[in-house]
Parts: C-alpha cells; sequence; structure tokens
C-alpha cells in the first residue's frame, strides 16, 4: 500500500515577522484598531494589497491570515465598501477575509448584518463573477474562491441577511432553467405547482424589462454554473499534465453541489435542475475521473454527491420514502423503459405523436402476443390498417435481436443490473446505427430535448448509454449497504488522508466527508452523518494508537526476510499462533456469516502489572490485529516526521473483538464472581469474534482475485485503553437505530431535523400544557413568588398573611395556541390582563409521622425569576432550552425541576443524562439533598464510587440496600404486631407483613376513625384522639408527647400522620415484595431498573453504549433531563432519546429539559478535519440555538466578583451579578499581597524565546511556566492555602512543563504546597476555584484561544482572583477578544504585589493599601523576589523555634510540647539543609544553560507510572530551556497528546 503523502503543517508567523510585514505596516496606518490617528479611505491600498499580498503569494494562507488578524475586514473592506469603489480586487479581498474567517471558525457575517445596506449589490457582483469566463478577468483559482465563499453563504441560511440573496437562487422560479418537457413533467407530478408557476409568469409580466432580465439571470444563475463547470470538466486531459487549479475547482463545485442536496431548502428545487444538467454523468464519464492520483479526491466526492441526489426523499414534501416507496419508483421508471423501447421501434412520428397511454398499452399487449392472430380492438380511432404493417415490422426486429423481445417481455429484477442494462442497449444503438435512437429514448423520458428531424444528436453514444444505464440500474438499498458495512477500520480508510486527515489539516482544501450543519433531510440522513464520522473520528484515535504501538514494537527486517522486534509496547503484544476456528452459516437473506471466532496466542513475557492488563481484556473488549512487513534493515531509526507505513511495512489491519480468554483446557473463561484460575506459563490465548462483514469481502477477494488470505499473516495484536475503546458499541447502537423505526415524538421531529417554527415544542404552543401546577418547596415565601413572576397580578385563595406561607399552588392562565381574532378591543385588553393573572394556592403537605425524619428536607436557595421561568418551563410538556452562564446555579435549577416532577407527577420516570461522571455526580448529590425518596434513585454505569456518600446508588448498591431496607421494615412490623398483642410471626415476609396489615392494623384504625371522627354538629372531645389511638406503644419512641392537646384538627392531623408512617412501611414492603420472588442479584437489578426507580441517572456514553440492553428489558421513562447539554455530542444527544420501545407507534416522552452553555466549549473532538470541515464538535444544544429554538437565559451569577465577572458576561444576554456578591465579605475583600483582584501580566521571552513545540501543537513556554509558579509560591508564603489556587494553561504541553517546575520548586514542601489543580482550561470547565493563576503560552499566534467559547471559560474559573500571564502585544490585537482584553489592558501590565501584607487582609476591594506596592517587571525578578521571601521565611521560623527553647521550664506547659517542637525544629533543618534544591537560587533560575530536553523510550504508560506530578521524572539539576523546554513526559511524546485538538492533546 502506497504511503500517504505528509501534509505540511502552516507555520503561523512570529510577533516580529508580523511587525515587519508590508500589511503590518499597512494596517498601522489605515485600519488597525489601537492606532487613533488613520490615515484616509483610498481605494488604491487594497488594490496593492490584492495584486501584491494575495495573488503574487497564490493566495497563500499565512499572508491572508495577517490580514484577517489585522481586522481587515471589519474596520477597512466593510466599513468603506459602495457601488462606488466596488473592483475586482475589492470583491475579491472581502470573500478572501470571509472565507479565511470560516476557516479560523470565528463569526463571519456579524460586520455585515451591523452595515447591511450594500450587500445586495456586493452579492449580485460575487454571481456575475462566478460566471465569468476562466480566461477572463478572473482566474479559474479565484473563481474557486468564489465557489467556496458561495458554499459558505449557502451553509448560513440562519443568517437573515444571507438568506434573502440566497432564496432569490433556489426558489421555484429556477426550473426555468429545466428543459420544456420536462419541466411540464415536473408540474404534472404536483398539479399545485403549476398555479404558482402561473402566478409567477404573471408576475413577471408586471416587471419592468430590466428588473425581468435581473431577475432570470438569478433564477438561472446555478444552471448557467453547472453548464460552465462541464465546460471545465471536460477541458481536463487523459494523461497530459493537468493545472490543480483546475482540479481544485471541480472539487470545490462538487462540495457545493454537495451541500445543496444536503439541505432540504435548496435541495427542494435544486434537485431537479441537477438531474436535468445529468451532472453526474458528465463527471462519471470524465477523464479527472479515470486519473488516479490526481482525480481520488474528485471521484470520493462524486459518490458523495451521487448518493444525495438519489437520496430517499420526497423533494417536494420532504417527507421520508420507505424501502417499498423507492422500489417503485425505480419499477415504474424500467417498465417506462420497456414501453418506450418498443413503441419507439414500431410506429412512425406521425402516429407516435398522436398516440396516447391508452394507445400504448392496447400496442404493448399485442406486441407480447407476436404469434396471436386475433386483431386487436383499437378503441381510441387508431387505425388497425396504418399500425398492421408496423407490428409486423417489429416482429422481424424482434425475431433479427431477441434481446430486445427479451427485454420487452422481462420481468424488471432480470433487467434493472448495469450488466443488464448494457447489454440490451448494445444491440438497440447497433440496430439503428446511429446514437440518434438513444436520444429519442432519452427524450421521450424527457431526459433530453426532442431531436429535431433531419438532425443528429450533438451527444456521444458513450454519453447517452451512461445516461440511461445510470438513470434505471437498479439502486442499492442504504440500509443494506449499511448492514454489510464492517465496523471496524481497515488500513485503507485509517491512512486515506481525503476521508480521515492527519492532525496537520490547515482547512484549505475541501474533504470527502459529510457535514453537520443546521438542518438534515430525514432522521436516516441525521443518523447516517452522525454514523460516519463517529465512525472517522474513532479511526483517527484508532491510527494514532496503531502508530503508537507498532513505532514502539520497532519492526525490523531480519536476515532472513522475516520480522524481528527491535523494541516493545505495552498496548500490543507480537501474535504466536493465529487460528480461524469458526465461519458460522449465514442467517436467511444474508451472504456473510452470523459468526466468525478465532484464536489468538501471545506470549506474554512482561511485567506482572502489564500482564495482568493483558490477562484483565474482557468480553466485547476491542482489539486490532496487524500485519507487518517491514523492509528496512534491523537498527534503522524511526522517524515520526516521515510517513509511518512505508516505515514499518504495515500491510493490513483488521478489527476483533475479545469473547474471554482460553484456559488450560481450552474452554473459555467467563467473567463472573468465581476467581479467574491461574495459568501457568506464559503463553495465552484469546478467543475473538471477526467481523463477518469483512471477513466476507476479504474472502470474495481471495477467491475471486487470487489475493492472498489476509488471516494467515498477522503478526501484532494491539488493545486499547478501556475508556477510549467503546466505539464500536457506539457505531452498533446507531446502526441499529437505523434499522428500526426511530419513533420520535411528534413534537420534536421537525426541530431535530431543522425545520418548521423552531418554538413549536415550546410549552406555550404545547397542547397539553398543564394550568396547575405545584411549586412544592421552590418559593422561601409569598414575597418570593411575587418577586418571581414581575409584570404578574398574583391572586392568592386565603387572604390572611399568617397562611400565605409555602408550598404553593400555582393556576397559570393557558392560550390555545391558535388564537382567536377579536372584534371588541376592551375584550382584547381583558384577555390580556387576565393572561398577566396568576392565582396562588397555599397547602400543606399532611403530616407525614411524629418523627424527626419524617419532616420533608426541604429547598434554601432563592431563585431568581428566571430560574423560576426555567423551572416552570421544565415541569410543563414540551422542549426547554436552559442556558446557563458561569456561576448561575445550572444544577440548583435541574435539581429543582427534578423534584418538582417527581412531586407532581409520581407515576412518571425521569431519567437523568450528563456529560461527564463529575456533573452526574454533583447533580446526584444535590438531588439526595432534597424531598426524594432514595429507594427511586439510581445510578447507571461507572462513576457512582466517587459520589461523596456513604450510599451506593448503583444497580447492586440499590438491590443491597432493598435487601437491607426490607429487613429493617420487617423489623418495624414485628415491633408494631408485639405493641398491638398480635400473636404469630406478620413479619416472616413481606406477603405476610401485607397481610397482618390488611386484618390487624387496618381494621384498628377503622375502628379508631369510627369513633373520633366528625359526629353531627358537635365537635368530639379533644381528648378522645389521644385516647382511643391504638398505636400509643408503637409510637413510644417518637418525641413526646405526640398529642399536642390543643384543639381537635390538630391532633387529628397528627394521627393521620402516624397512620401514613406506618401505611408506608407496608408500602414499601409490597414494592420490596419482588426481591424475595426474584432471587439472583441480576434480575433483582434488572426490576429496580424497569419497576421502582422514579429517577435514573447515566451518561451519555453509558446512553450509548447500553442502548439494546435497555430497550431490551422494556426500559421506560417520560423525561428526559440533559445537564451539560451543550458539550455533548450530536448523536450522544439524541440516542437517550431513543432508549425505549414506542407505545403504540407514538413516543411516550413528555418533556425533554437541556440545560447547557453554548457559549462556552463543544464537545472535544481530536481530529481538526472533524471539527472544522465536518463542524462535528457542533452539539445538539448549539444547533438548536442556531435554529432559533427559544431559551431561559439564567442571568444572575453568584461565583465571582463583579469586576471579574465583567470580563464575560459580555458574552451573555443580561448577565448581572445576586446580591450576595456585593454584600459578603469574601468578595467585598481585597486579594492580600496583590494590589488587583484581576490583572494581565505581560511576558517578554526567556532567554531569548518564547513560545516552543518539542512535538506537533505540544506547545510551552518556559518563562510564563516559571512565572506562574513563581506567582503561586508567593501567594502560599504569604499564607494563601494552596488547594484554594489553581493553574491553568490552554495547552498539554505547558501543562505538563508547568507540573514539573511545580515538582522541582515546590516538591513536598509544607510551607508551600501543591496547587488544587494544573491542568488544562478545557478540562477544568465545569470547575472553580478562588484564584486562577493562567498561562496563554503562545507568542507567534493566538491558537485556539480565538474561539471565544475558550476564553469564556478561562475567564470564568475563578471566584476571588485571576492573573494572566500572556504576551500582551499579541493577545490585544485580536479582535475575537477585545472585549476581554480590552478591560485587561486597562489595568498595569506589570505585576503588582504588597509583600508586607499578610493573608488574610481586612484591606477593601479597590482600596489604596497601607502597606508598600511593589512593581515587578520581569520573571527573574520575581523568582529572585520569592526565593528571598521564602529564605527569610526560613530563617525567621528557626529563629523562633531557638527563642521557643530557651524559655524557662514554667513557661512550658508541658515538656511533651518541649519534644515535639524540637521534632519540628528538626524538621525545619532539614528542610533549610534541603532547600537550595527546592528552591533554586536566582543565579541559578536566571541563568540557566541549555540542555538537552528529557527523553526516554519507555513512557509511564510502559512503565506502569502515571501522569500525577508525583509519577513525573523529575528534572536533573539545570532545568532545560525552551529547545528542550521540559518536554512532555514521554505519554504526551506519543501522538495521542500530539494532535491538534483543543485542549487536553494540545
Amino acid at each position: 500500500m502506497a504511503a500517504p503523502a505528509q501534509p505540511k503543517k502552516i507555520v503561523a508567523p512570529t510577533v516580529s515577522q508580523i511587525n515587519a510585514e508590508f500589511v503590518t505596516q499597512l494596517a498601522c496606518k489605515y485600519w488597525a484598531p489601537h492606532i487613533k490617528k488613520k490615515s484616509p479611505f483610498d481605494i488604491k491600498v487594497i488594490e496593492d494589497i490584492y495584486e501584491k499580498e494575495i495573488v503574487k503569494s497564490r493566495f497563500a494562507i499565512r499572508k491572508i491570515m495577517l490580514l484577517e488578524f489585522s481586522q481587515y475586514l471589519e474596520n477597512y473592506l466593510w466599513m468603506n465598501y459602495s457601488p462606488e469603489v466596488s473592483s475586482k480586487a475589492y470583491l475579491m479581498s472581502i470573500c478572501c477575509m470571509v472565507n479565511e474567517k470560516f476557516r479560523e471558525n470565528v463569526p463571519a457575517w456579524e460586520i455585515f448584518k451591523k452595515k447591511p445596506d450594500h450587500f445586495p449589490f456586493f452579492f449580485k457582483h460575487i454571481l456575475k463573477a462566478a460566471l465569468a469566463e476562466t480566461d477572463g478577468e478572473f482566474s479559474l483559482h479565484e473563481q474557486t474562491v468564489l465557489l467556496l465563499f458561495l458554499d459558505h453563504c449557502f451553509n448560513s441560511l440562519e443568517v437573515d441577511l444571507i438568506r434573502s440573496q440566497v432564496q432569490q437562487l433556489i426558489s421555484l422560479p429556477m426550473w426555468m432553467g429545466l428543459q420544456p418537457a420536462r419541466l411540464e413533467l415536473e408540474l404534472k407530478k404536483t398539479p399545485k405547482l403549476r398555479k404558482f408557476w402561473n402566478l409567477i409568469k404573471k408576475n413577471d409580466e408586471k416587471m419592468d424589462p430590466e428588473a425581468r432580465e435581473q431577475a432570470y439571470q438569478e433564477r438561472r444563475f446555478l444552471s448557467q454554473l453547472i453548464q460552465k463547470f462541464i465546460s471545465v470538466l471536460k477541458s481536463v486531459p487523459l494523461s497530459e499534465p493537468v493545472t490543480m487549479d483546475k482540479v481544485h475547482y471541480c472539487e470545490r463545485f462538487i462540495e457545493l453541489m454537495i451541500d445543496l442536496e444536503a439541505l432540504l431548502p435548496t435541495r427542494r428545487w435544486f434537485n431537479t435542475i441537477l438531474d436535468d444538467s445529468h451532472l453526474l454523468v458528465h463527471c462519471y464519464l470524465s477523464n479527472l475521473v479515470r486519473r488516479e492520483e490526481d482525480g481520488h479526491l474528485f471521484s470520493q466526492l462524486l459518490d458523495m454527491l451521487k448518493f444525495y441526489t438519489g437520496f430517499e426523499i420526497n423533494d417536494q414534501t420532504g417527507n421520508a420514502l420507505t424501502e417499498n416507496e423507492m422500489t417503485t419508483i425505480h419499477y415504474d421508471r424500467i417498465t417506462s423503459l420497456q414501453l418506450t423501447l418498443c413503441w419507439l421501434r414500431v410506429l412512425p412520428c406521425e402516429v407516435f405523436s398522436q398516440s396516447s397511454k391508452q394507445k400504448q398499452g392496447t400496442i404493448i399487449r399485442f406486441l407480447v402476443s407476436p404469434s396471436s392472430s386475433l386483431q386487436p380492438e383499437f378503441p381510441l380511432g387508431l387505425s388497425f390498417s396504418l399500425v398492421r404493417p408496423v407490428l409486423d415490422n417489429q416482429r422481424a426486429a424482434f425475431a433479427h435481436f431477441p434481446e430486445l423481445y427479451d427485454f420487452a417481455l422481462s420481468n424488471v429484477a432480470e433487467v434493472d443490473t448495469r450488466e443488464s442494462l448494457v447489454k440490451f442497449f448494445g444491440p438497440l444503438s447497433s440496430l439503428f446505427c446511429s446514437s440518434n435512437t438513444l436520444h429519442q429514448v432519452a427524450s421521450y423520458l424527457c431526459l433530453l430535448p426532442t431531436l429535431p428531424k433531419n438532425e443528429d444528436t450533438t451527444f456521444d453514444k458513450e454519453f447517452l448509454l451512461e445516461l440511461l444505464v445510470s438513470r434505471h440500474e437498479r439502486r442499492i438499498s442504504q440500509i443494506q449497504q449499511l448492514n454489510q458495512m464492517p465496523l471496524y477500520p481497515t488500513e485503507k480508510i485509517i491512512w486515506d488522508e481525503n476521508i480521515v486527515p492527519t492532525e496537520y489539516y490547515s482547512g484549505e482544501g475541501c474533504l470527502a466527508l459529510p457535514k453537520l450543519n443546521l438542518q438534515f433531510l430525514t432522521l436516516h440522513d441525521y443518523l447516517l452523518r452522525n454514523f460516519n464520522l463517529f465512525r472517522l473520528e474513532s479511526t483517527y484515535e484508532i491510527r494514532q494508537d496503531i502508530e503508537d504501538s507498532v513505532s514502539r514494537m520497532k519492526p525490523w527486517q531480519s536476515e532472513y526476510g522475516g520480522v524481528v522486534f527491535g523494541g516493545w509496547a505495552r498496548m500490543a503484544q507480537p501474535i504466536v499462533a493465529f487460528t480461524v476456528v469458526e465461519v458460522a452459516k449465514p442467517n436467511i437473506g444474508e451472504n456473510w456469516p452470523t459468526r466468525v471466532r478465532a484464536d489468538v496466542t501471545i506470549n506474554l513475557n512482561v511485567r506482572d502489572h502489564i500482564k495482568d492488563e493483558w490477562e484483565g481484556l474482557r468480553k466485547h473488549d476491542v482489539c486490532f490485529l496487524i500485519t507487518v512487513r517491514p523492509t528496512k534493515p534491523y537498527g534503522t531509526k524511526f522517524d515520526r516526521r516521515r510517513p509511518f507505513i512505508e516505515q514499518v511495512g504495515l500491510v493490513y489491519v483488521r478489527g476483533c473483538e475479545i469473547q474471554g480468554m482460553l484456559d488450560d483446557k481450552g474452554r473459555v473463561i467467563e467473567d463472573g464472581p468465581e476467581p479467574r484460575p491461574n495459568l501457568r506459563g506464559e503463553s495465552r490465548t484469546f478467543r475473538v469474534f471477526l467481523d463477518p462483514n469483512q471477513y466476507q469481502q476479504d474472502m470474495t477477494n481471495t477467491i475471486q482475485n487470487g489475493a492472498e488470505d489476509v488471516y494467515e499473516t498477522f503478526n501484532i495484536i494491539m488493545r486499547r485503553k478501556p475508556k477510549e475503546n467503546n466505539f464500536k458499541a457506539v457505531l452498533e447502537t446507531i446502526r441499529n437505530l437505523m434499522n428500526t423505526d426511530c419513533v420520535v415524538p411528534d413534537w420534536l421531529h421537525d426541530i431535530i431535523l431543522g425545520y418548521g417554527d423552531p418554538s413549536s415544542a415550546h410549552y406555550s404552543k404545547m397542547p397539553n400544557q398543564i394550568a396547575t401546577l405545584d411549586f412544592n418547596d421552590t418559593f422561601l415565601s409569598i414575597e418570593h413568588l411575587k418577586a418571581s413572576f414581575p409584570g404578574h397580578n398574583v391572586k392568592v385563595t386565603v387572604e390572611d398573611p399568617a397562611l400565605q406561607i409555602p408550598p404553593f399552588r400555582i393556576t397559570f392562565p393557558v392560550r390555545s395556541g391558535k388564537g382567536k381574532k377579536r372584534k371588541d378591543a376592551d375584550v382584547e385588553d381583558e384577555d390580556t390582563e387576565e393572561a398577566k393573572t396568576l392565582t396562588v394556592e397555599p397547602h400543606v403537605i399532611p403530616n407525614r409521622g411524629p418523627y424527626p425524619y419524617n419532616q420533608p428536607k426541604r429547598n434554601t436557595i432563592q431563585f431568581t425569576h428566571t430560574q423560576i421561568e426555567a423551572i416552570r418551563a421544565g415541569m410543563q410538556p414540551g422542549l426547554t432550552m436552559v442556558v446557563g452562564p458561569p456561576g448561575t446555579g445550572k444544577t440548583d435549577v435541574a435539581v429543582q425541576i427534578i423534584s418538582n416532577i417527581y412531586h407532581n407527577f409520581p407515576e412518571q420516570r425521569t431519567l437523568i443524562v450528563t456529560h461527564s461522571n463529575q456533573a452526574l455526580n454533583q447533580l446526584f448529590e444535590k438531588i439526595m439533598a432534597l424531598d426524594i425518596d432514595e429507594r427511586h434513585l439510581l445510578r447507571l454505569g461507572h462513576g457512582e464510587e466517587e459520589l461523596e456518600t456513604e450510599k451506593d446508588f448503583s444497580r447492586y448498591g440499590r438491590v443491597n440496600y432493598v435487601l437491607a431496607r426490607r429487613i429493617e421494615l420487617l423489623e418495624e412490623v414485628k415491633r408494631l404486631q408485639k405493641s398491638l398483642g398480635v400473636p404469630g410471626d406478620a413479619s416472616y415476609t413481606c406477603e405476610t407483613a401485607g397481610y397482618f396489615f390488611l386484618y390487624q392494623v387496618m381494621s384498628r384504625w377503622e375502628e379508631y376513625i369510627s369513633k373520633v371522627k366528625n359526629k353531627g354538629s358537635t365537635l368530639p372531645d379533644v381528648t378522645e384522639v389521644s385516647t382511643f389511638f391504638p398505636f400509643h406503644e408503637y409510637f413510644a419512641n417518637a418525641p413526646q408527647p405526640i398529642f399536642k392537646g390543643r384543639s381537635y384538627e390538630e391532633d387529628m392531623e397528627i394521627a393521620e400522620g402516624c397512620f401514613r408512617h406506618i401505611k408506608k412501611i407496608f408500602t414499601q414492603l409490597e414494592e420490596f415484595r419482588a426481591s424475595e420472588l426474584l432471587r439472583s442479584g441480576l434480575d433483582r437489578s434488572k426490576y429496580l431498573l424497569v419497576k421502582e426507580a422514579k429517577i435514573i441517572a447515566m451518561t451519555c456514553t453509558h446512553a450509548a453504549l447500553k442502548r439494546h440492553d435497555l430497550v431490551k428489558l422494556g426500559f421506560k421513562y417520560d423525561n428526559i433531563l440533559m445537564e451539560e447539554a451543550a458539550q455533548i455530542l450530536e448523536i450522544e444527544t439524541f440516542i437517550p432519546l431513543l432508549l425505549q420501545n414506542p407505545q403504540d407507534g407514538f413516543s411516550r416522552l413528555k418533556r425533554w429539559i437541556m440545560i447547557g452553555d453554548h457559549h462556552q466549549l463543544p464537545p472535544v473532538i481530536k481530529n481538526m478535519a472533524f471539527q472544522k470541515y465536518s463542524n462535528m464538535e457542533q452539539s445538539l444544544f448549539t444547533r438548536f440555538v442556531r435554529v432559533g429554538v427559544p431559551t431561559v437565559d439564567l442571568d444572575a451569577q453568584g461565583r465571582a466578583r463583579a469586576s471579574l465577572c465583567n470580563l464575560y458576561n459580555w458574552r451573555y444576554k443580561n448577565l448581572g451579578n445576586l446580591p450576595h456578591v456585593q454584600l459578603l465579605p469574601e468578595f467585598s475583600t481585597a486579594n492580600a499581597g496583590l494590589l488587583y483582584d484581576f490583572q494581565l501580566i505581560n511576558v517578554e521571552d526567556f532567554q531569548g524565546v518564547g513560545e516552543s513545540e518539542p512535538n506537533p501543537y505540544f506547545y510551552q513556554n518556559l518563562g510564563e511556566a516559571e512565572y506562574v509558579v513563581a506567582l503561586f509560591m508567593y501567594m502560599c508564603l504569604l499564607g494563601y492555602p494552596a488547594d484554594k489556587i489553581s493553574i491553568l494553561t490552554t495547552y498539554n504541553g505547558q501543562k505538563h512543563l508547568i507540573r514539573d517546575i511545580i515538582n522541582r520548586r515546590c516538591g513536598n514542601n509544607p510551607l508551600i504546597g501543591r496547587p488544587n489543580k494544573v491542568t488544562t482550561v478545557d478540562r477544568f470547565q465545569g470547575q472553580q476555584n478562588d484564584y486562577i493563576l493562567l498561562s496563554l503560552v503562545r507568542t507567534r499566534a493566538v491558537g485556539h484561544l480565538r474561539d471565544v467559547r475558550r476564553l469564556v471559560v478561562a475567564m470564568s474559573r475563578a471566584r476571588l482572583g485571576l492573573y494572566i500571564f500572556a504576551r500582551v502585544s499579541l493577545f490585544q490585537n485580536c479582535f475575537e477578544l477585545t472585549p476581554a482584553f480590552s478591560q485587561l489592558t486597562a489595568r498595569p501590565l506589570h505585576l503588582h504585589i504588597i509583600p508586607t501584607e499578610p493573608f488574610p487582609t481586612a484591606r477593601k476591594n479597590g482600596e489604596r493599601p497601607s502597606h508598600e506596592v511593589q512593581i515587578i517587571k520581569n520573571m527573574p525578578q520575581m523568582a529572585n523576589f520569592v526565593y528571598n521571601m521564602y529564605m527569610h521565611l526560613i530563617q525567621t521560623t528557626h529563629h523562633y523555634h531557638q527563642t521557643l527553647l530557651q524559655l524557662p521550664p514554667a513557661m512550658v506547659e508541658e515538656g511533651e510540647e518541649v519534644q515535639n517542637q524540637e521534632t519540628e525544629l528538626e524538621t525545619e533543618e532539614e528542610a533549610m539543609t534541603v532547600q537550595a534544591d527546592i528552591i533554586p537560587s536566582p543565579t541559578e533560575t536566571s541563568c540557566r544553560q541549555e540542555t538537552p530536553a528529557f527523553q526516554t523510550d519507555t513512557t509511564p504508560s510502559e512503565t506502569g507510572a502515571t501522569s500525577t506530578p508525583e509519577a513525573i521524572p523529575a528534572l536533573s539539576e539545570t532545568t532545560p530551556t525552551v529547545a528542550g523546554a521540559v518536554s512532555a513526559p514521554a505519554e504526551a511524546n506519543t501522538p495521542q497528546d500530539a494532535t491538534s485538538a483543543p485542549e487536553e492533546t494540545k
């Protein structure tokens, strides 16, 4: 297999290079934002920049990056654009800037929305330029840029400005470009369209000639663009050299066509235009497809376009077509072709022209019986004498060419394959000796215009044949294709750069990948795109693992031509033996085996813990079988920069799934509670399942083509980390969904696909909204309630203020969605007044019993009015989306919604889904604090062990709880039985307890009620309530007295509360009765999941993995609440909707609550191509926001100081602060020892170096790392608790560097300690700390911090103090970061400290300190200062202890204390002796020599070490500087970390 070409990485220019650029000099003169006095606008500047900087460099990304980053578009191009100054250079410059913004994944249309006046004129000129001749004013490269711009426009239909222009190109009038016969055919198919078409023609007649001509140009634009493309495509030679401009133009054009076909608003009318142009036929017959290298990507794109042109959807209605409907369409085409061929060959033109379908049917009935002597009837007036000679000719034709006769009589399945069609069309063209006949066939089918008399067709025979064959050949079912697709990637896909690009993907070219945009054609299309992208993203990660493991094994060619391994890898082992042991027969209707099993033998002569890992492979774990045939001799060094395949000689890759390890007798060792047997020796054999589809393909290739048997060549088996190895289960889940009828609730279907009214699923438009809701403990008081509904009239049903206490039931006015027309304005005003009136009914929760634990837990949070709206929306049926900025109480809102649903709808079940275990655990811990019975809580998946509680909420933990609780309750029954003096053993089982309750307890209670109930008009004596109470002895252990004796009503409520307590015991026992009948823990856990639990929590990954099992169990739920919804992949958000089977064809889902923040970081996608090109990082939550689904935006934060909140609140709608942020002392007090509560500290190059990059995207900055650690040490020495400080950075490389410096500087020093966390911004999302030290690392280019979402996360993690270390000159010029950095740069850029101010301080935030302020100008100065401060502290402590030891004994309370102090002194003395090792002197810090980076061939992943600070090897005495800046720990040198993914892999 040929090694793929390595793409080149685009190197970002340095700051010095930027400053030296001609563009930068012009920017400083004309448009730079920081320049106050700018030169006036000059059109010549734009012309010069375009010609000298863009065209001359052949549109080099580096040049365009500089221009876009300098805010060229915002501050110069569009600001000064007008029709008067419009020119080619001007148009192209704007297009280049917009395209660059899309490449950088930053908002592109904002500036156009601010100044939209000239956009229509600009857009029309773009259309005109796109149709220009390639050898004219616009070159082909320039027109490729225009195509890309147009593609971005078509994919931005959510922007009103863009949509208004694009709609003129893709509406019904564009059918003007159809040939007349095809237009007539389409209008006949849909009669209502003819009315619209006639209306369009009338409107056109009313237009003035100039406007009509302009409209016609727009309508024909895409048709003309297709014709232009075909002319370019035909100019590509077969073998001669071709310019890549032509190839790239063709690729971009096909990409545009795919995007138009993949969106229903554009496809609806365009698909007919595309079909009528026969673009696919032209492309498949083109020379470019036949050019193996240049046309590879083009061919892949063409296959995608073919797929979408034939997609199973009705273009007009948008309804998905079933398999039967698609088959019917296909059969109709074949039948029509059969009729056409016969009809054209038997009748002269004049007869044909006057015939009808009925005449056709009559004659064909005669034709198919040529031996018949019967004279057929022609009821429509066609003379038999005229037709008879023609029929005779037809019989003669059939006699000479029996194929035509066969074709006329054949069934569809016999003639609809490509081979059959070519076989039949061959004789047809030979019979009539020209292509004209084929043209006539095509014209009758409305595929081509009618051929004029006495004229020959201009189309060649090959085109006409391909046109007819491709249109009528049998389509392959998408589902069938999908089911036959192997789920494991092979070497052909893994290293195909067009499908799985490397981390160097720059965003310049197009790829053969699906895109996730706003809309999808059908649910099948939605699932299929996600399936393919998820599969390819997994493939990318698999490629990294294979490259890492195989290169570590160092396969070399032995002297005898075999393979010898010169290294080893923890995750891979050489295969000793491989044998296929079973190939099961196929199922009926399938051609692939039902099961293929094989045995893999390896020799585990490795360390014990690695051996345990291999032996610990569980059932369903995925491994990969690899064949390598190296050609490099022994000892050849592997170079990661060179192509991987040619270095290791990799030939094959196949996936497999573990069934289990075999024991000594060859039997599979099953997983279970029994201990695994101890096997002797080092040899281990694993039974694995191979992919049946892949096995079938490989065997077919071996038999038919004589290829070698892949399964006899494997020599390496590789495993993967379990957490990263669940791709196959997720892919199977998606495939299973596509094989079933996905029943999505009707109110959600269109919104998920991106169509219809985005607000249609909002509770206000739902037909089943609920008028009265019990808000339980949501409100703290009636005043809180009134404040929560501003603008509403609150009407309380009771007037006594003493009774206006929570809980409250609120009745809302429910209005029908349709509304009514009202003539009377007064009635309308009355209706408006009514709509704002809320009826509030306070109610008392029934007494639950006399024990303190019977009292319900209550909410203590005073929710804001927006939080109340979110809670109200969540309780109503429909879709609720809550946007929660940092610190706005998203989790509290979620928990309250769950609690309220639990109490309002006790029969309903709620599913909680989050992105991470950490978020799920936080949510669960808060749920447990509310009034929810814990027997109704269940936590699925791993992670329950992280709950900060002694209770186990996992499935088996709940089983144990039920069993233990059952025993406790039966003991209570026993005590009750004894108190009532009832003989026997009523507490033996749940069943006997039930009988006891029915016959003994209920009878006594009913007797008691009959004695004390209200008789007539006189109230019973209050003492009777207590006197006749039958359960006094049982409640003797409750707080006494039980009855107060103040009033009959009060005591009666207490008595009923006591009975409720008793009744609850027996109710729970009845629920637990199943645990007595079900004997196994597995059955009991299934019962709990399906029947008992009311609130079930799991991660989205667990839902995707276990869907099949959950559906099989009959799992049911009514509501879904998703936390962190903006961080969950689109497909992993969708799957939880379908974890249950439909009821009577309908989904029982009633509510879907999504809580997230699309302004923070999206799902992590490691491959930049999938992230940028395919938009795979877009969550469903974000897509819904883009579509326009209504959201509830929480608008008050309580996490951070108001000043810190200002750094990110500009990104949200009206985000303010809760009152406590201003009032609490911790927020009003200054940060001790630091003048400002936040500060941006400029860090220049250290020893001449800024950022470094030991591995791709593994960025480090030693100067910043040292500075950050120095400030951390300074704060700890002042007295700040180390665990209140976290250190964040934007790149993985810097994280490892800082961790190493922490180990070196701080170690386990008790005077300093370790920070709470040293991690990346992305990893820290969802967490917070009091003080954040942030390193931005980059000094050459802004990098991925340009993504404003990452900036928001970085700015919002701190509660009290934020200190940012960065190259200010780089970040302050970034347009997207301006709102935050304008505030940061308003303060001094040097660190201001107050060394003599202790922690904590009494100084108020913003006050001038009474202590001296010291300004730190650079990192060496700070390092020197911290060193001296530390030494002074050590000496002071030492002197203090010496003084203490010299005190008289009487001054010491106990002699033991002196001994303890002496021990402490020894510790301090030891600390002084080693302090030089822990805190290097400033000389050592600032005057280091360059040394090689820390290198090792053994990574922590191979030695068993972890990535924790303790496990990272210490550095040598002299810390390396940037060229070898603490290079990553070896684990980070692997490709897994050296990728371009945001955050963790950077």
